[in-house]
């Protein structure tokens, strides 16, 4: 048997036929709080499901991984993004985190300083970002809160990033889109999330 594969190795014959590897999709990475990993509602009602749904629809070959914990801060999705990005490898990265600060009134600085070394992680792995900006209510004042809302914006600007000024556009205010607590949207308001997101998404998307 030995000398028959020899020769089939020496008349230049594959022994056997390798079965192909299957293709790999790029990753889209969601990187979140409770916002993106669904609180409150069913998991294929989030704006994450609706987005892989979306993905799928439109023609891209991508696979959503939801790396999103309810209650997560800034300081917390740090500490967890370089296993997450060498776990997944993404190609994209959505960036939603900073809600959970600005309700712990952390300072903003710190805030903002995390969400900068969370894209330069994201930028060495070779990541393209979206970065989700959120606001608060002003219970802490308007000087907290206008700090607060600059954070995302200002970063954006300084590293080029793609941007939505404020994820809960047209939902926040709206108590038929929103959850009894008043911080969530309902599963009525996860396709206007997913339209917030779709708006500056499109632009970092390969077919």
């Amino acid at each position: 048997m030995r000398l028959f594969v020899l020769l089939l190795v020496i008349s230049g014959v594959p022994a056997a036929a390798e079965a192909p590897a299957p293709p790999t999709l790029p990753t889209l990475l969601v990187y979140g709080d409770s916002i993106s990993a669904g609180y409150g509602i069913r998991v294929e009602q989030g704006w994450v499901a609706l987005l892989q749904a979306k993905l799928k629809q439109e023609g891209y070959g991508y696979q959503v991984i939801n790396a999103s914990i309810s209650g997560e801060t800034t300081a917390g999705g740090l500490a967890r993004l370089p296993r997450a990005l060498a776990l997944h490898h993404p190609q994209v990265v959505i960036l939603e985190l900073g809600g959970n600060d600005g309700l712990r009134a952390l300072p903003v600085a710190q805030m903002r300083d995390n969400l900068a070394r969370m894209c330069a992680l994201a930028k060495s792995a070779g990541a393209r970002i979206l970065l989700l900006g959120m606001r608060i209510p002003p219970n802490y004042g308007p000087q907290y809160t206008e700090q607060f809302r600059l954070a995302f914006s200002d970063l954006a600007h300084a590293d080029k990033l793609p941007f939505v000024p404020f994820l809960l556009n047209d939902i926040a205010l709206n108590a038929s889109l929103m959850q009894a607590d008043g911080f969530h949207p309902n599963a009525l308001g996860q396709p206007r999330l997913l339209d917030n997101v779709w708006a500056e998404l499109g632009g970092l998307l390969h077919r």
